[in-house]
């Protein structure tokens, strides 16, 4: 069975695909459980946003909290499809807090 860490690099590497014009980029410090996927334009001329995260995944105890998705997929949807449950993923973006617990 994977483990959690294991798990969430799995979902965002499916986002580091990137696209026309684009490179993406599988970004983590595993020891410290943050995972996140930079996008680079690659055009010419390059348009003023060359460079952005477009999703930041960190883990908190047995919490997966998403701090950033700037996606039209969202990760909560695909976190939940690899068998995280709903109420261990956390939207800090959408400023849901911490279970009490933590």
């Amino acid at each position: 069975m994977a483990t959690l860490n294991e798990t969430v690099k799995e979902v965002l590497a499916w986002y580091a695909s990137g696209g026309f014009d684009l490179a993406s980029y599988l970004l983590s410090n595993e020891a410290e459980g943050v995972y996140a996927v930079n996008m680079i334009n690659t055009s010419k001329p390059r348009h003023p946003l060359t460079s952005k995260v477009i999703v930041l995944v960190r883990i908190v105890g047995d919490c997966v909290v998403v701090e950033e998705d700037r996606t039209d997929r969202p990760v909560e949807e695909r976190l939940m499809a690899a068998g995280i449950p709903r109420e261990k993923i956390v939207l800090a973006y959408a400023n849901e807090a911490l279970p009490q617990t933590m």
